[in-house]
């Protein structure tokens, strides 16, 4: 009898975990069908079934290749590539192709040229097709296919290495910090066993990997601390933006630190022994260690109010914010392109690279705040959010992010589930 009555419970526990599994795979799939338009559901290459039953040869631009280098190996004459180049002009100028793009020319089996294509960017690309014996050209999105994913893990030495181990590229970890970058710094804050969820857009192209698109949720534990992001684009603007599960945004008036992945090796302090001068005096900032050319970025958007050298704090950039609010960023090597005086910038935005320049003993970022002129220690203010959902879009927000909650929720079930 004993034995019978163990039975029952196991039955039931892999029931649940069996309907908890079916239920993961239909929200994932009801997400991808929702969040995917149409015409990137389809898989194939940009030409091959717009332009059926031709020889496709492909071409990789080299540095110093023109377009003639490939067309006259197609017995086009120079009139005819002057005249492609010249009906194509109006969408692009194919005088300007570049390196690493690719040039796709479809002919008939008698050797006639049909139609050319030429990879722009990653998102379009131009179609040339002779019609009438002239080509006539229009720009085309490529047609990725979409796959959404989701994968977990945790912590040990940095997020980097933890994100490669579940199989995935370090643009995610560091797509990933980002959305997170306005609470934790994923240098000093990290704690090992700290853990993260992702659920996220691939895109693939003649079922190649090609590259990453959008995270659509993410959650975060970090020293004990739930962190969510959810992905939100309004219905009339087609503008996004990551908020928290009450519609506040995640983004704050400041980020948490100037550098991505620093070591802080001195504090916000009254009273400090300076390293060169070897006297007690305040040190108003947060110094960053990092190797010489680690880019350095605005914390918050502003106006530059000042380039240059200034003394002891070597070459040194300062930027006035919204609400009273100045940040400076000492001891660079040099400056980013466009930092000027006058010049506005973005949160996020490279603004230099770290040096030594000044009275430094090594490389490093002096980073510092003021709020209504006088010193702050940027490690412990705290910053408001900004720009919160707009109201009249919450109700549709809380829906779509409560079907990501489900899908973070429920491997947790299963991953925690053990036979009695």
């Amino acid at each position: 009898m004993a034995v019978k009555k163990e039975k029952k419970p196991r039955r039931l526990y892999i029931l649940l975990v069996l309907s908890l599994i079916i239920s993961f795979f239909i929200i994932l799939n009801l997400l991808h069908k929702k969040e995917l338009p149409l015409k990137e559901k389809e898989v194939m290459s940009p030409g091959i079934n717009a332009v059926p039953l031709l020889k496709e040869s492909r071409y990789t631009i080299q540095i110093g290749m023109s377009l003639s280098d490939i067309l006259t190996r197609h017995n086009f004459s120079a009139a005819e590539i002057y005249l492609l180049r010249e009906e194509a002009k109006p969408l692009y100028d194919l005088a300007k192709i570049k390196a690493g793009q690719e040039i796709r020319v479809f002919q008939s089996w008698e050797g006639k040229v049909k139609c050319l294509e030429y990879d722009i960017d990653e998102k379009n690309f131009l179609q040339l097709r002779r019609e009438e014996g002239k080509f006539k050209g229009e720009i085309k999105e490529i047609p990725y296919e979409i796959r959404l994913e989701m994968i977990s893990g945790i912590i040990d030495d940095n997020l980097i290495t933890a994100v490669n181990e579940q199989g995935e590229r370090d643009y995610l970890a560091l797509d990933l910090a980002e959305r997170f970058a306005w609470d934790i710094d994923f240098y000093t804050d990290l704690r090992q066993g700290d853990s993260f969820k992702i659920i996220f857009e691939k895109r693939y192209l003649e079922n190649k990997f090609v590259g990453y698109r959008n995270i659509l949720a993410a959650e975060f534990i970090n020293q004990g601390k739930s962190f969510q992001a959810f992905r939100y684009t309004y219905p009339d603007t087609q503008e996004s933006d990551y908020f928290d599960l009450e519609g506040n945004s995640l983004r704050k008036e400041f980020l948490k630190s100037p550098i991505k992945f620093a070591r802080i090796t001195s504090r916000f302090s009254f009273s400090r022994l300076h390293p060169v001068r070897k006297v007690f005096r305040p040190h108003y900032g947060v110094d960053y260690a990092a190797r010489v050319g680690t880019p350095a970025q605005a914390t918050a958007d502003g106006t530059v109010t000042f380039v240059g050298r200034r003394g002891a704090s070597g070459r040194m950039v300062r930027i006035r914010h919204r609400n009273d609010y100045e940040t400076m960023y000492l001891h660079l090597r040099n400056y980013a392109r466009g930092i000027r005086k006058g010049a506005k910038v973005k949160g996020g935005q490279i603004i230099g690279y770290v040096g030594s320049s000044g009275e430094s003993t090594g490389p490093h970022l002096d980073y510092r705040i003021k709020y209504r002129g006088k010193y702050i220690n940027p490690l412990a203010w705290r910053f408001k959010p900004v720009r919160p959902l707009r109201k009249e879009f919450l109700e549709d927000f809380k829906r779509e992010a409560e079907k990501y909650i489900l899908c973070l929720e429920a491997p947790l079930i299963l991953f925690s589930y053990h036979s009695p």
